[in-house]
């Protein structure tokens, strides 16, 4: 019998592979008596064997993808296994104390990472105590014979299934293997769903239980444009999601005939749509789904991709990769949004009770300037490529806004008296995710070049409501009329100034929002590269005075987000 699961669409397509469960098993034990110590050995030397092969294949693997550096921390974990002075204290542990292998092992490596641990003034130390963990995990995993999931080491095709991905999960996953991914929790706007239509892998979020249904090898059938997963589907239901799949893929093919149009409206208005990346990997898709610019560019995934701070040259050589390959179109470039769920192991922030509102983004760059002026030369340097813009992340007063924009100066005349060629057209703006920078836009707009909206946070703000909470995800509602009051502020201030408005927040490629956005003289929209062409497909049938008449309507006639949905859907049929 098949059973349904329902949850968020999160990004669409479709695919049918079996289940690969990507959650963190139970490596619980009781301590016991055993007279057979010979025996307990033996176990565990049978587990530091396994456990040394599986690393060195991870750290092969790590080289060939991710380069020597990175693989390079597993060579640490191997030292680990073949330490004496480690699985000697665990084999006398067992012979003196007559204990299982688990209990010797958990006691000796529980020792040693207290004592590194306690090593305050020693980061070398401080990394030897995570190297015991997470060694310790894989070998405890073989003697109670548990896989420890891998997501690097998938070499066939798999749908994956986790409570929720992080950043990192998600860089592993290789796009010839995962064909879906499903979770626990989430929303449209969570990392996981934003990352999964950047990899155009369907992904089915918030589910609330898909990891207590599904078993590992199960066969699954996954509808990301329904929302909808089956678990042991039938042949019937396998060819009715290959039916939607193929029907996703001729619409595809019309949108893809957009590709090198220029965005224009009914009325005959050109729109700029851009996309939002994470690494210079993306502008493959980025190119191939007829972008007219880059709106966002998260420039932390080169912080976190990296086991120490990227350098000014590395960063220079990314964005300088980024400026060429989008040949003169315009590139908005955030500067480091770290903090909230984006932590570095190399950069250790304040255990805070809620981050998101936290030290995070710009706090910490006006704080550590000198992370930040690294960022800015190599973004300087790197102007003269193409078409720059800086937009600075988190920005609350305008004083922020200053001290930033005085840094950035500085740094610009520092190069100039280098003699450092530094382009002199790059405008510089804001995020507007934060209320207070919204409520005072005007006062903003006179000092900026241009404003781009990050509505993940704007509405989660706004709503007082995490968008990564389960209960409370019915109050992240993108078109309440609240928010759209918001955002009609913004724009309206930007425009008053002469200056330009975009998104750069999941809610520029809803296609329940874009027509509102239009109808409020948004001017830029970026989204998930493959959200591009069927936006651009909406926006040419759809008249923008008609559209500024909805918008009024949904803010001064409707009081409920519902009305507002139900509104835009007779607007445009």
């Amino acid at each position: 019998m098949s059973e349904m699961l329902k949850g968020i669409a999160a990004s669409d397509g479709v695919a049918i592979a079996k289940a690969y469960l990507l959650i963190e098993p139970d490596l619980s034990f009781t301590k016991q008596t055993v007279e057979d110590s010979e025996g307990e050995i033996t176990r565990l030397k049978q587990a530091l064997a396994t456990s040394t092969e599986e690393i060195q294949k991870i750290r092969d693997k790590a080289a060939e993808t991710l380069g020597e550096a990175e693989a390079q921390v597993f060579d640490a974990h191997l030292m680990v296994l073949s330490d004496p002075e480690l699985t000697g204290a665990i084999e006398t542990n067992i012979t003196d104390n007559k204990v299982n292998a688990e209990s010797a092992l958990k006691e000796v490596t529980d020792m040693f990472i207290g004592l590194f641990e306690a090593m305050e003034d020693n980061p070398y130390m401080q990394e030897r105590a995570a190297d015991i963990k997470d060694v310790t995990k894989r070998v405890l995993s073989h003697l109670l014979n548990v896989k420890l999931p891998n997501p690097s080491m998938i070499n066939e095709e798999v749908v994956v299934i986790a409570h929720d991905l992080t950043p990192s999960d998600t860089a592993q996953l290789d796009r010839r293997y995962v064909k879906a991914f499903v979770t626990n929790i989430g929303g449209r706007t969570s990392h996981s769903a934003i990352m999964a239509r950047s990899l155009e892998i369907p992904a089915v979020v918030g589910t609330k239980s898909i990891t207590k249904i599904v078993k590992d090898g199960d066969m699954l059938a996954v509808d990301g444009i329904a929302g909808e997963v089956l678990v042991h589907p039938t042949e019937d239901e396998i060819a009715k999601v290959k039916k939607v799949g193929e029907d996703f893929a001729k619409l595809k093919a019309e949108w893809d005939k957009l590709k090198d149009a220029a965005t224009v409206t009914a009325d005959g208005k050109h729109l700029e749509l851009a996309a939002n990346i994470g690494t210079p990997k993306d502008l493959e898709g980025v190119n191939n789904n007829g972008a007219e610019g880059i709106g966002l560019y998260r420039t932390e995934f080169l912080y976190m991709d990296s086991s120490e701070l990227p350098t000014e040259d590395d960063q220079f050589e990314a964005y300088k990769a980024v400026l060429e390959g989008m040949s003169g179109k315009p590139v908005v470039v955030r500067t480091m949004d770290i903090g909230g769920d984006k932590e570095l192991p190399y950069l250790p922030l304040p255990h805070e009770m809620n981050p998101f509102l936290g030290y995070r983004a710009l706090r910490i760059s006006l704080v550590e300037d000198g992370i930040f002026r690294t960022q800015l030369r190599a973004l300087l340097r790197a102007s003269v490529y193409g078409q720059l813009r800086i937009m600075f992340p988190m920005v609350a007063t305008l004083v922020e806004f200053r001290s930033a924009k005085a840094i950035l100066e500085e740094e610009k005349a520092k190069l100039i008296d280098e003699g450092v060629k530094v382009a002199d057209d790059i405008q510089v703006g804001i995020m507007i995710e934060i209320p207070a920078a919204a409520v005072i836009a005007d006062k903003f707009a006179k000092e900026v070049d241009f404003f781009s909206v990050g509505t993940n946070d704007l509405i989660q703000y706004t709503m007082a409501a995490d968008r990564m909470n389960e209960r409370v995800s019915y109050l992240y509602q993108p078109y309440n009329p609240s928010i759209l009051r918001l955002l009609k502020h913004v724009i309206d201030s930007a425009h008053a100034e002469g200056k330009w408005a975009g998104m750069c927040g999941e809610m520029a490629g809803d296609q329940t929002a874009v027509p509102l956005l239009m109808g409020l003289g948004l001017d830029e929209f970026s989204m998930s590269a493959t959200s591009i062409l069927k936006t651009r497909s909406l926006m040419k049938r759809l008249d923008t005075s008609k559209m500024a008449e909805l918008a009024d309507k949904a803010i001064n006639d409707c009081d409920t987000a519902d009305e507002v949905v139900a509104l835009v859907n007779e607007y445009v049929k």
